[in-house]
This record gives C-alpha cells, sequence and structure tokens, in this order.
C-alpha cells in the first residue's frame, strides 16, 4: 500500500472480495444513478496505482508502484501516460513517461510534469529520501525528455524508509490557484530538506509544506498531522484534508480544514492540551484517508459540484464533504458517494472527466496482477475539447480564467503567468479589477496578477483591500511571497482585524505574522480568547475533533506572536487584560528573558489566578522538545500524553526549577498537590514533586493458542475458499459469536471497547471499516497484509533478554511490549541493544481451526456488528 496511513484498525486489511473488479464490476463497485463509470485501465497496464493526474486535455498520469509502502526493493515503479483517443471511456494507448520508485504525487502544467518519489541509490539499492522533481516533455512524444529535475531533495526521512517502506512518508502534491504546490508530508517528517534556492527545512512530524514552481520559497504551511496523503484546494484557497490519527485505540479518520500556521497538535497535545491547537472539524471513525480533490466543475450534477471529494482507502469508498462556513473555519457533513476497493487517488480533466485509481487488494508491498483506473463521467455529459493553451491567444486564455471551471481558471492562470508580457498582466488585471464577474474568477486574475508582476503587485494589491468582496485575498496575496515582504506596508492588515469579517481578520492576522514586524505585537495581544480556551480535565481527553471557530483567531495570534520572538511585550501583557493570551504564547518562549520575566511578573502579582497561571507558563518551559535530527521516530503508536516528545533541559531549566521548589514550600503540605499535578501534566520530572506511580492490575485470562490451534474441527478440515463459501450463507448468532471472541484466544490481544486497555488492533470498531467476507479471510489467512504497527517486533536487551510481541506503548524512555500470551513487558530505551520487525502477523494462523462453520459465521457476525 501507499502511505495510506496503513490505518486499518483490524489485524490485517483482506483483498476487496474473491471476485475480479473487471469480471464482476457490479459487485465491487457502488456510485450514484447519475454517474456512468467505465473501466478506464486494468491491471495489466496499471497495477498498484498509487496516485495519478490528469492533463486538463484528458491524458491520465498515472504512478504505479508496485513496491507500496512496505517494499523496499527498487525498480518496480513508473509513471505511466494513457491516452483515449475517442473519448469512450477506455484507455487506447499507454506510454512509459518516467521511470521513478514510489511514485507519490503528481501534477500535470503544460509539458511539465511534477512528481514526488522515493529516491535509491544506485550503488547500494538502498533508498536516499525523497525528492519533488520535475520532469519535461517539450517534444510532445508522451516521454521525458531528460532525466528529472530535482526542485526539493530530502524531503522525508531516509532511515526510517530504509526501515519501514514509505507509509509514514510524503506524498501527494496539488497547486492551488496562488501559483504554489502544496505538499503532504506524513510524521516520518524531514531533516534538511534543501530546495533551489539552498534553502534548508527540518520539521518534526506530518503537516502540509508548499513551494514555487521553480522549487524556491520552500515554508511549512501547516503542522501537527499524522498521515496526511493529499489536499483538496478550493478557489478561494481553502486546503482541506482527510487525514488520521492515533487515539492509541484503532486510527480514526479526521477532515480537516487547514489555516496557514495552525498547529493541530499530532501527537502531543491533541489530547492533553487541546486547548492550544486547531481541532479537526469531524472524527469519522477508522480508516486511511488517500487521494483528495474540490470539484469543481460545470458540467457536474450541483449536488456533486463545489465539494471536496475525498478517497479513503481503508473504507474503499470516495466521500464528498459538504463544508458550511463557520466565521474563519467550517462544519462539515459527510456522505458516501462511490465505492471502489481501495481507493488511492483521483483527478479531474478540463471536460470534467473523473479518474479513480483503485489498489484493489494489490497488498502493502504491491502487486503486478491488482489495481486499475476508471473513468466517472456524468449521464449527460458529452467530450468537448479542451485548446491548447500554448497555443491559445490572450481572448481565449481571458475565456478560460473567467470561466466557471477550476480545471480551466487554474490552466489559464499558469499560462498567462509562463508567456509574462503586457498582455497577459493587463488580461489579469481586468479580471481581478471586474468587479461583474465572480468572486472566484476575480481571486484567479488576482493571484495571476501577483506572480506575474510580483514586487510591482503591491500597489495595486493594497488598493484591492478597499474592495469589500476581494479583500480577503487581497491581503492575503499581499503578504504571499517573503522575498519581498518588507516592501509591503503594515496598514492594511491592521486595518483589516477592524473588519466584521472574521476571515478578514483571520487573514489579516497571518498576514501580520508574515511581515515579521515585532511593533504590531500589541495589537495583536488585544485577540479575545473565548471561553473555550480550557485544559482538559485530568484524565479526560480533549475536543481534538470538534469545531471550534472562536479559538481561530487567537490560536493565529499566538503563533503570529511567537514567530514575532514578542517576549517583551508578552511579559507586558501579563500585567493587563491580555494575560490569558501573553501567557498561551510564551509557552514557546524558551529563553531565559523569558523566565525571569514570569517569575518578576508572579512576585509583583497580587492576584492567585494569575499566579497559577504563571506557574503552569512556567512548568512548560521546564523542558523543551529536542532538535530533530532525523535519527528517531516516534512509532505508529507514539506515547501522545504530551505536550513534548522527546523533551531535554535547557539553560532556563534550572532556574524555573529552583523558583518552583521555593513556592512549593511556601504553600506547605496543603499546597503541595499543585505541584505534584503540575509535575506530572507538563512531565518535568522533579523528583521532590513526583507521584508514586500505580500500576493497575488485571487478572486476564491464560490462553492456549497451540492448543486451540491443534483442534481440527469442521473449519480446519476445509480449505478457506469452501469455509467463504459457507459462512456467506449463515448469519450466525452475536451471543455466541462474543463467546467464541473470548474462548478462541482473541481477547488475549484485542481490545473490544475503548475503556479497555488498548492491547492488539483495536477491534471496536471494525465492522465500519471491513465486511463480513473480509472479517472472515482476515482471520483465516491472518499473515495475508498485517496493520500497521502490529508485526511481530523481536528486541534484545541488556542482561541478555529477548521479547517477541507487539508495540502498544512507545516513549522516548521506554517501550512496552505485548507478547500473544498477553503479558506485557517495559524495557528502558537505553536497554535495547536491537530492535527487528518481523514479517509475519502475531496472530497464529489456525486458531479457527476447532470451529464449526456456524461458530465461525457467529463470530464473524458478532464482529461486524462492532462499529462503535
Amino acid at each position: 500500500m501507499i502511505k495510506f496511513s496503513l490505518s486499518l484498525i483490524s489485524f490485517t486489511l483482506v483483498f476487496f472480495g474473491l471476485k475480479n473488479f473487471f469480471n464482476e464490476p457490479e459487485i465491487q463497485r457502488i456510485s450514484p444513478p447519475e454517474l456512468t463509470i467505465t473501466n478506464f485501465a486494468g491491471p495489466d497496464i496499471t497495477p498498484s496505482p498509487a496516485c495519478l493526474a490528469v492533463a486538463p486535455t484528458g491524458e491520465v498520469y498515472v504512478g504505479v508502484d508496485m513496491m507500496g509502502s512496505l517494499g523496499k526493493d527498487p525498480g518496480k515503479g513508473h509513471i505511466l501516460k494513457l491516452i483515449d483517443k475517442d473519448n469512450d471511456g477506455k484507455m487506447d494507448e499507454h506510454v512509459d513517461f518516467a521511470e521513478v520508485d514510489n511514485p507519490r504525487g503528481i501534477i500535470v502544467q503544460g509539458s511539465k510534469v511534477y512528481v514526488l518519489h522515493t529516491t535509491f541509490s544506485k550503488e547500494t539499492k538502498q533508498a536516499t529520501g525523497m525528492n519533488l522533481v520535475v520532469f519535461e516533455d517539450k517534444d510532445g512524444d508522451g516521454k521525458a525528455d531528460g532525466p528529472e529535475k530535482p526542485l526539493i531533495e530530502h524531503i522525508s526521512n531516509a532511515k526510517y524508509i530504509r526501515e519501514r517502506g514509505t507509509d509514514h512518508a510524503t506524498n501527494g502534491i496539488r497547486m492551488g490557484i496562488d501559483g504554489w504546490i502544496y505538499i503532504s508530508v506524513g510524521d516520518f517528517g524531514f531533516h534538511d530538506a534543501v530546495d533551489r534556492s539552498g534553502k534548508k527545512l527540518t520539521m518534526l512530524g506530518g503537516g502540509i509544506i508548499r513551494v514555487r514552481p521553480d522549487g524556491t520559497e520552500m515554508e511549512v504551511y501547516t503542522h501537527g498531522t499524522r498521515n496526511v496523503y493529499d489536499v483538496a484546494i478550493d478557489p478561494y484557497m481553502n486546503v482541506f484534508t482527510r487525514e488520521n490519527t492515533n487515539d492509541g485505540g484503532g486510527w480514526n479518520v479526521r477532515f480537516s480544514h487547514h489555516i496557514q500556521s495552525g498547529e493541530y497538535g499530532y501527537p502531543v497535545l491533541f489530547q492533553n492540551f487541546t486547548d492550544e491547537i486547531i481541532p479537526a472539524l469531524a472524527d469519522l471513525g477508522g480508516g486511511s484517508g488517500t487521494g483528495a480533490l474540490f470539484m469543481d466543475e460545470p458540467n457536474w450534477p450541483e449536488q456533486y459540484n463545489h465539494v471536496p471529494m475525498m478517497a479513503d482507502w481503508g473504507r474503499s469508498m470516495l466521500y464528498i464533504h459538504r463544508v458550511t462556513a463557520d466565521g474563519p473555519t467550517f462544519t462539515q457533513k459527510d456522505e458516501e458517494f462511490i465505492k471502489l476497493p481501495q481507493i488511492t487517488d483521483l483527478d479531474v480533466d478540463g471536460s470534467g472527466r473523473l479518474y479513480l485509481s483503485a489498489w484493489d487488494g494489490a497488498g502493502y508491498s504491491g502487486s503486478p496482477n491488482k489495481g486499475y483506473v476508471v473513468r466517472a463521467v456524468p449521464n449527460n455529459w458529452t467530450y468537448k475539447a479542451f485548446p491548447d493553451v500554448k497555443k491559445a491567444s490572450i481572448k481565449k486564455l481571458t475565456e478560460l480564467i473567467k470561466s466557471n471551471s477550476a480545471v480551466a481558471r487554474l490552466t489559464a492562470s499558469q499560462e498567462l503567468v509562463l508567456r509574462n508580457n503586457k498582455q497577459a498582466i493587463a488580461t489579469a488585471l481586468n479580471v481581478a479589477s471586474d468587479q461583474s464577474l465572480a468572486l472566484d474568477v476575480r481571486i484567479a486574475g488576482m493571484y495571476t496578477y501577483a506572480q506575474l508582476t510580483k514586487e510591482s503587485s503591491i500597489t495595486t494589491l493594497v488598493e484591492f483591500t478597499k474592495d469589500k468582496t476581494l479583500k480577503e485575498f487581497a491581503l492575503k496575496a499581499l503578504a504571499d511571497r517573503k522575498a519581498y515582504i518588507d516592501k509591503v506596508p503594515i496598514e492594511p492588515f491592521l486595518e483589516g482585524l477592524k473588519d466584521s469579517s472574521l476571515r478578514v481578520q483571520a487573514a489579516s492576522i497571518i498576514g501580520l505574522n508574515r511581515l515579521g514586524r515585532a511593533e504590531v505585537a500589541n495589537v495583536l495581544l488585544q485577540t479575545k480568547v473565548p471561553a473555550s480556551f480550557t485544559a482538559p480535565a485530568k484524565g479526560t481527553e480533549g475536543p481534538h475533533a470538534t469545531p471550534n471557530a472562536a479559538i481561530i483567531l487567537p490560536h493565529l495570534a499566538v503563533r503570529a506572536l511567537v514567530d514575532l520572538e514578542a517576549v517583551d511585550a508578552l511579559l507586558a501583557a501579563v500585567k493587563t487584560e491580555n494575560a490569558t493570551l501573553a501567557l498561551w504564547a510564551l509557552r514557546y518562549m524558551h529563553t531565559e528573558k523569558a523566565v525571569n520575566g514570569l517569575i518578576e511578573n508572579y512576585k509583583q502579582s497580587t492576584d492567585e489566578k494569575l499566579k497559577q497561571q504563571i506557574l503552569v507558563t512556567l512548568g512548560r518551559l521546564y523542558k523543551k522538545e529536542i532538535a530533530y535530527d532525523a535519527t528517531w521516530w516516534w512509532g505508529t503508536r507514539p506515547d501522545s500524553h504530551g505536550p513534548y516528545f522527546k523533551a531535554v533541559s535547557w539553560e532556563g531549566s534550572p532556574i524555573i526549577e529552583k523558583f518552583l521548589k521555593e513556592e512549593a514550600t511556601k504553600a506547605g503540605a496543603q499546597g503541595k498537590q499543585f505541584y505534584v499535578d503540575l509535575n506530572a501534566r507538563q512531565r518535568m520530572d522533579i523528583p521532590e514533586f513526583a507521584e508514586e506511580e500505580k500500576v493497575a492490575t488485571t487478572e486476564e485470562p491464560k490462553i492456549d493458542l497451540d492448543k486451540i490451534k491443534n483442534k481440527k474441527g469442521q473449519v480446519g478440515k476445509s480449505s478457506i475458499e469452501d469455509v467463504l463459501l459457507a459462512i456467506n450463507k449463515l448469519q450466525g448468532d452475536p451471543l455466541k459469536g462474543k463467546n467464541i471472541f473470548n474462548s478462541q484466544g482473541c481477547i488475549a490481544c484485542h481490545s473490544l471497547s475503548k475503556s479497555e486497555k488498548m492491547k492488539g488492533p483495536f477491534m471496536g470498531q471494525i465492522g465500519s471499516i471491513m465486511n463480513r467476507e473480509q472479517i472472515a479471510e482476515s482471520i483465516l489467512k491472518p499473515n495475508a497484509s498485517i496493520s500497521q504497527g502490529f508485526a511481530s517486533v523481536m528486541i534484545t536487551a541488556k542482561g541478555d533478554r529477548t521479547y517477541m510481541g507487539f508495540i502498544t506503548e512507545e516513549t522516548a524512555a521506554k517501550v512496552v511490549l505485548r507478547n500473544i500470551a498477553g503479558e506485557v513487558f517495559t524495557i528502558k530505551a537505553g536497554d535495547i541493544l536491537s530492535r527487528k520487525e518481523m514479517e509475519t502477523s502475531m496472530m497464529p494462523e489456525g486458531l479457527a481451526n476447532s470451529l464449526s462453520y456456524e461458530e465461525l459465521a457467529s463470530l464473524v457476525t458478532f464482529l461486524s456488528e462492532q462499529k462503535k
């Protein structure tokens, strides 16, 4: 599989049914009656299609990846160009465009094809990282003219790509109407990625970064997600993702609105420090988000248009997310749209043809025999050729950029940018200035004009901020390029803070952050903090997937104040009505000036509530996150307690410790609990405040798995095919199934409720992800495909000790491992000598051998009803 998050909650993910898609399409595919879907290319041409992109003129570029997410041998990937000459929905011709391993994202713009892929050493055959590259086909023969040109190098963690494959690496790419390429980064993160200007960037964890098409100006857009595979970008530059996050009890899908500079919190803030993050808009249960697209094409039915479309590999479903404006953000309602087995990606061309790729059971390491591409069009669709923009007149390009097709607008915009002449500039400006045109058209014109004229656009963009309709977008464009940010006036942004539109206010705060002028700190400090800015109660999980429009503006203001390094202004504000926002921002200010200033504020204050908040802030500053060097990764089930993953002391730590101890002494025995709780919550590890850890012991049943699997009942005496055919006809009794779940040893490794201690793969949601047939096959063939995080791990440790099991918890200091008998071992990280991931499932084959068909059907029915 591709990155896919490998996020299924079950212990295996089986192939989607027993019948081949192309032989039985009516069984495997479900789509709305308003659409016509045709089989475009099969596994003989497009096995294991990890990603695709479509040229405006309809040529389909497919990234074939027979390495998958867990494969490690190079030479199994390439980009294919597929052509439908007669426009009947079936491929007529294919060309090998370029050879690349692990293609993860594709963008087609004119003769240029941008590709994100894994790189390998020719000598060692080992992965060396991931690059964003561009190929060019100037002679139009369908093949790249020469070698790739790197735009960004080392944009993922090479160490873990070598050890694991690309399951948490960097993935999909998409261009916005603003001309930036947006890149989805998995939580491998990256260290010292370098763009064409030589700029280096490091990111611990996942999020979205962006870069100009020439490979310059690389920067972080948002941070704090687990496994974003792709982004959907609407005409107003709203960015949406369907990513997932490890809650410790399965991998839940989240739908998020990404707001520039936002922190989304994975893994250290999203459970216990949710007051500090931008929450997702929805937690949708188990799944694996993959490709994404914002559909905005005029010939699509209105009910399926102007919406983010999000693929979910785990659920084999393309979803529509209907978003509704909510202040500076949105709320959403998702609905099933098109069902395809292990769908991976989607894209649309200039005539409204939607193409979708499906993995179709190709396995985590890819397959030469599985996978395909389909085409979907509205029933009343008729082919209309999209013009060759290279040959198009200015008049034609003007028509295209004014159209109600997002594909046409982006294509025309980029062609005008390439032409870079007086006619192109005049066209873009005229479109942006014409108040009779639709807003999305004017935005396209404005961003095109800004790309063409760069620094010279500033005066005009300032004028556009006076246009109420265009104000939000003009502010974004003004602050969009840091290369000449020092020339941009501050006044439009300060004026925007007073606007009645919360979206304009948000754009103003983000813009002030990017302008980088510390003198605006006092203005930003006036941003109101809502009552929802409340830390979760001890032992509870915060609302990390509940829309909270009120938190957006103060969150953005805090990110700006931190980036502006406004320590003096923040310390001064602690004494004012803006103390809450100031102390929130000071949590991230690891400077001795901040520490000493907080202590001084504490000593001068008589407000006990304020003094307590200062102590909380000092506790947060006691440690900081270690600088990321890509030698480690937190794994698939990381410690999510927070506020740091690998915390280290720094120069301010002794000052804080001394002060806290002094204050604790003054508080006496009665007040000590505050410091004990602060020590535990902030994980300061100050011995004087330590509380003896109480480990709850539960007596679990001892299961003799060897005895179970050696019994030969009806299942053990039959072929898998016969068993599957038999139970397909039997409903079974879920109450009996629950008892069998216990007696067959399932309980040793699986929990059914999040209130239980998490063990192996969580079974409480399996029915929402897998159908009965899939569940049955996964029981019978546990090694067919091992769920992420639950491969057997062999650990050798000091003292000649060896452990084998799966990891249930991992922090910077320890690993907690559970073996097949249900025994739990805690191993200090410093004691681990070696660690190896095995290629087999922890679950032995044959655990269902002793069952009758009826009993297995009952177990399967019981599991299929687990949909919490």
